[in-house]
């Protein structure tokens, strides 16, 4: 593991929960999700790399779907846990699927909140790495004003723009379908959350929960694209309904 310092908020104790949020996000996308996980379970709740209170170093090879997973992983260890449950929003979410693909043996099971499973046809690919490249190029251009909008996007949050460019260009991009394809052979036990109002993401959550074997689909009425910060006391029931399944 490199040098990098990953900021991370640990709370409660019992069944370790990895949340990770989304692309220009942080950890404080999940502040009321830590509440209600806390009680009973360890909430472990993390900036990537160039995000928030971690480290934003100018060199691009940090940024890696590796490099995060590996931190991940870091941060589960970390709790003297060999298992988890990896809860992730958007490109969290993606990421928690990279992870229980390359090690599945580490994933207790998954929670994927407004995200999707990336692609088979190279020319929507295409697409979504423009956008990912044109939201670096804003970022390069304008500094933290170039940040997307969302409700769960803060640019107090965060200390440099240069490491969410590197997140955009390198981890946010994707190249091949390889997590689309991997679906079916996931086996941890898996919810799928997606807002009623996050068109982008709904074909998407449904594609998902029919083809990951032991999943199930909640779609929150009314929500857009960050059910933890908009509508959380649905999102936290809907969770909490789901762990107690895998007791």
């Amino acid at each position: 593991m490199d040098a990098v310092h990953i900021h991370s908020e640990v709370k409660g104790d019992g069944p370790v929960v990895l949340l990770t949020h989304g692309f220009a996000a942080s950890s404080h996308m999940f502040a009321s999700t830590v509440q209600a996980l806390a009680p009973d379970h360890t909430a472990i709740a993390w900036d990537m790399p160039g995000h928030g209170r971690s480290d934003a170093p100018d060199d691009a090879s940090a940024y890696s779907t590796r490099r995060f997973l590996d931190h991940m992983l870091a941060l589960v260890d970390g709790a003297g846990a060999e298992q988890a449950v990896v809860l992730g929003h958007s490109l969290g979410g993606y990421l928690s699927l990279e992870l229980a693909l390359a090690h599945p043996d580490r994933v207790r099971g998954v929670v994927l909140v407004d995200t999707g499973p990336g692609y088979r046809n190279d020319v929507a690919r295409d697409g979504w790495n423009e956008m990912a490249t044109d939201y670096a190029v804003n970022l390069e251009t304008k500094g933290l004003d170039g940040l997307p909008g969302g409700a769960e996007l803060s640019r107090g949050v965060h200390t440099s723009a240069v490491g969410l460019a590197h997140t955009a260009r390198n981890v946010l991009t994707q190249r091949d379908s390889h997590v689309i394809d991997g679906l079916p052979t996931i086996t941890a036990p898996t919810l799928v959350v997606v807002g009623s109002d996050d068109a982008p993401f709904v074909k998407g959550s449904h594609y998902m929960a029919g083809k990951v074997p032991q999943a199930e689909l909640v779609v929150i009425d009314g929500c857009g694209h960050a059910p933890p910060v908009t509508h959380p006391e649905p999102f936290n029931v809907a969770l909490r309904a789901y762990l107690e399944g895998l007791r």
